[in-house]
């Protein structure tokens, strides 16, 4: 197990680098002038040289990459353009918002999907696997911001029950885990709940209808096992593929969530990349992207590591 775990480990390093490489040339192959947030519609050329050799970018820049991923290594993420403040202090409470609007939806979309995808799999071709399979088929294909913004007239116009936006009462970001605070996250985790569901559902269906067509199915139930005995083994043969389906999603959740974000005007990373994207704020914009992009590289590992534990099978091959 150890050993599986430090090679995968190894084989994650190169894969970070390179995802480094690419978060940042893809910020700086982009048009624009980065520096238009900060200078003024008629700064002096000298001016404008003089800020782009205070950020650095009148350096070639293969010299950037290297000076930005030694800055990356001692933690230091760089300046924000936009606000002058440091991007990890940016992006300290954004990432921790994120992930718990992320976490939360993943863990309602995991135990829904699951739920409708081992009714629709153990009752396949009836109409409770055509009921389950619908529902699951709605979750993927519905826009996950147009359903935010239904949600929002619904349950917060309408109703007046939950709120529609920010994070906190008053607009404080400051999270405290009572009633006040949790009913800001129902809508936006409720909403990004959607479509992992309806992944893992599908997913959860096709592996449960193929287990109990295999022969060792059969074999339990001939040798007398009672049907809660022989959903255990499901389950337990399901577990693997269904919790990397899951570590999957959390990742795209982690990645993705700009829109639903935006709709609920959530201050997380996807709130925080939209602004330095329309703002054109290069350091802010690459600390933001390579914190997603090395969380999501990092839960493929410990979604590897987990699925190993699970399942033996994946260690011999």
């Amino acid at each position: 197990m150890f050993l599986y775990a430090l090679k995968r480990l190894i084989y994650v390093l190169p894969v970070a680098i390179g995802v480094s490489m690419v978060c940042f040339m893809l910020v700086h192959i982009a048009p624009g002038d980065p520096l238009i947030s900060v200078l003024p519609p008629d700064a002096s050329t000298e001016l404008r040289e003089q800020m782009r050799r205070a950020y650095g970018f009148d350096r070639p820049l293969p010299v950037q990459y290297l000076l930005w991923l030694m800055n990356v290594f001692q933690g230091n993420l760089g300046t924000s353009i936009a606000t002058g403040r440091a991007v990890s202090e940016e992006l300290s409470k954004a990432v921790g918002n994120t992930l718990m609007l992320s976490v939360m939806a993943t863990l309602i979309g995991f135990v829904l999907g699951c739920l409708f995808g081992f009714v629709a799999g153990y009752f396949r071709d009836t109409w409770i696997d055509k009921l389950a399979s619908f529902i699951s088929v709605i979750g993927v294909s519905v826009p996950h911001y147009w359903l935010g913004m239904v949600l929002v007239i619904v349950f917060s116009v309408q109703l007046g029950w939950l709120p529609a936006t920010g994070a906190g009462p008053g607009g404080s970001g400051a999270w405290v885990w009572d009633w006040e605070h949790v009913k800001f996250l129902i809508l936006p985790a409720v909403t990004m709940s959607v479509i992992p569901m309806g992944i893992v559902s599908r997913t959860v269906r096709a592996l449960v209808a193929d287990i109990l067509s295999q022969e060792f199915v059969q074999g339990l139930r001939a040798k007398g096992l009672l049907d809660t005995g022989v959903l255990r083994h499901i389950v337990k043969n399901a577990a693997p593929t269904a919790l990397a389906v899951m570590g999957l999603q959390l990742g795209y959740l982690l990645g993705g969530s700009i829109l639903i974000e935006t709709v609920f005007s959530w201050p997380g990373t996807g709130f925080l990349l939209g602004q330095a994207i329309f703002q054109r704020d290069i350091p802010l914009l690459q600390g933001v992207i390579l914190v997603l992009a090395m969380f999501f590289v990092f839960l493929n590992l410990a979604v590897d590591v987990m699925q190993s534990a699970l399942d033996p099978r994946v260690q011999r091959s």
